[in-house]
């Protein structure tokens, strides 16, 4: 396989798809311009907010980008570059970029209101708390993984003895201090912007400028050096905060800003690909079986596996949540969607495909088990490319660059999730009709912003210290059958209101049977680890519990969504 044309005839299909069938969606759904959306309609200075177009892409692309495109295709490499290619191509154009669009567009037009009201229209008020229940336990794994990702990015090493290595921890320690930086210089950047209304465009250049600085600053400069629990719960800390500040103050500018970091990152990576052009000697498919276990730990049958371990780079849950809950309330016009949510699923893509270059490049190294951490797999391959083209100079710039790029999507996922957790969680006490303000007693409480969030912190950093790995598996399930029931919600409301929603079917009946049996394999590794003991006991209960709650849940909510579509059916006939 060439590197090159397998990236060049990628980027190409989704190109295609982006112009054909995102206009043949857009047309069918209604997009209006005239209408006047939520973020102006309701606008608070807090939540509802509008944003021009470029600041709500990066937005939304860095919320919903985090680590997934990456980790998902480089893992899911073990059955061979055809079947992931062939997922992430697929699934993008037809499942994913369908579920995003259509969630953004549910949303705006029901005031801004996450998919959970939505389903309570299309569906009812029953279906609204089962799923908000749904959405947060899976909020809380998306905490737990990405808190504990971003940790191990920032996470000195310690020798046996106790001894700070030096050597070891630097690399992880500029990432830290550089992340840091990045955030004051982007509270200072909001300020500017929305308090004192500086061009868009000047600031844009003098906040790019100032991202190199604090590259420059943190490369050299970087005296923190923590353990990985420390970093979790500075992270906490962090999340905490920033999930209850208004959106102008650090949401909007800091997701703008790295979305700048994402598109220079994947500049990067097709310099790199396009100029090193590398035929790799990954196998185009292995077998059903994932039989090569460079990690240690099997993946098991190409199905369900595949469709569940590539999730943000094809269709993922978490996105419908992104764009129903922050990005809505946000949205300038309603022509920016199309771009915003299916472009950025789209790009999303490009850069899954971009990963499985990366992994291919440094095949042997993946399959042998030397290189295995998804994200060292991603920044060695690239700058590995690099310094074949440059010279072996470029090699530690272009890696620092690139662990900095994930560690940020990473941060920008984290507390986008906390503030759509704190959503869900004070929805599900509020009833229909109703705001948080009519509540009275313990539920005001528990609702009150700051508690709210308190609550999905620490359960989440809290999950989140067993270590990413051993939550991968279980929030990869449970996005995917959060993706499949955001398509059943979207399904059922546009064919409520009389819109063609044909267009549904085959992704969430497929999402359905996937995420499911994926999610019955999940629970039979728990008992196993229950029944064989050990220290980690408890949490094989944990989220063994979690994964039935999910499978009853799920199963629970698709009965209300037939049923919704079937009434739907025979009032249509009548």
């Amino acid at each position: 396989m060439n590197a090159a044309l397998f990236l060049i005839v990628g980027v190409a299909v989704l190109l295609l798809g982006y112009i054909f069938y995102g206009r043949w969606l857009a047309k069918q759904w209604g997009l209006d311009d005239s209408r006047v959306t939520p973020a102006h309609e309701m606008e608070d200075g807090k939540d509802y907010c509008p944003a021009k177009a470029p600041v709500l892409m990066g937005h939304h692309f860095s919320s919903i980008a985090g680590a997934g495109p990456i980790n998902g295709p480089i893992q899911a490499a073990v059955f061979g570059w055809v079947p992931v290619m062939l997922w992430i191509l697929i699934g993008g154009i037809f499942f994913g970029g369908v579920h995003d669009f259509g969630a953004l567009f549910a949303s705006i037009r029901n005031k801004g209101q996450s998919i959970g009201e939505v389903i309570a229209t299309a569906i009812g008020p029953r279906a609204k708390k089962l799923f908000i229940i749904f959405a947060y336990l899976t909020l809380i794994l998306v905490v737990a993984a990405f808190a504990s990702i971003v940790a191990n990015t920032f996470k000195a090493t310690f020798t046996e003895t106790g001894a700070l290595d030096l050597a070891a921890s630097a690399a992880n320690a500029s990432t830290a201090m550089i992340s840091i930086l990045f955030i004051v210089m982007a509270i200072i950047f909001g300020f500017f912007v929305y308090r004192r209304n500086a061009p868009l465009g000047v600031a844009t250049v003098i906040g790019v400028a100032a991202i190199i600085l604090c590259m420059v600053i943190g490369l050299n400069w970087h005296p923190i050096y923590l353990s990985g629990n420390a970093w979790m719960i500075i992270v906490g800390v962090y999340i905490a905060i920033a999930s209850v500040t208004p959106v102008w103050i650090l949401l909007q500018p800091r997701d703008y800003l790295s979305s700048f970091l994402l598109y220079g990152m994947m500049i990067l990576a097709v310099i790199g690909i396009i100029g090193c052009h590398p035929t790799v000697d990954m196998p185009a498919f292995t077998g059903f079986v994932d039989t090569l276990a460079p990690t240690g730990t099997s993946l098991g049958y190409l199905f369900p596996a595949l469709f569940v371990t590539i999730a943000c780079g094809a269709v993922s849950g978490f996105h419908s949540l992104v764009g129903s809950g922050t990005t809505a309330k946000q949205l300038d016009r309603e022509r920016d969607a199309k771009p915003i949510a299916y472009g950025g699923m789209l790009i999303e893509c490009a850069l899954a495909l971009i990963s499985v270059c990366t992994v291919g490049y440094i095949w042997s190294s993946y399959a042998a088990g030397e290189t295995v951490t998804p994200t060292v797999v991603f920044a060695t391959g690239l700058a590995s490319m690099f310094s074949n083209i440059f010279g072996e100079a470029t090699y530690s710039v272009v890696y620092s660059i690139l662990i900095l790029a994930v560690s940020a999507f990473c941060l920008t996922s984290l507390d986008t999730a906390t503030r759509l957790a704190r959503y869900m969680f004070q929805e599900f006490f509020v009833e229909p009709g109703k705001t948080r303000e009519d509540l009275t007693g313990w539920k005001k409480t528990i609702t009150q912003p700051i508690v709210a969030t308190i609550i999905t912190v620490v359960l989440g950093v809290a999950l989140g210290m067993t270590g990413y790995a051993k939550i991968w598996a279980l929030f990869g399930a449970a996005n995917q059958l959060l993706a499949a029931l955001g398509l059943l919600a979207v399904c059922c409301w546009l064919g409520k209101i009389g819109r063609n929603n044909k267009m549904f079917y085959i992704p969430m009946f497929f999402m359905l049977v996937v995420t499911l049996t994926s999610l019955c394999f999940t629970i039979k590794a728990q008992f196993a680890g229950i029944a064989a003991g050990g220290p980690d006991v408890v949490w094989f209960w944990v989220r063994g519990i979690i994964a039935i709650l999910l499978v009853v849940l799920a199963i629970v909510l698709v009965v209300e969504g037939v049923r919704a579509l079937s009434a739907q059916k025979k009032a249509k006939a009548a």
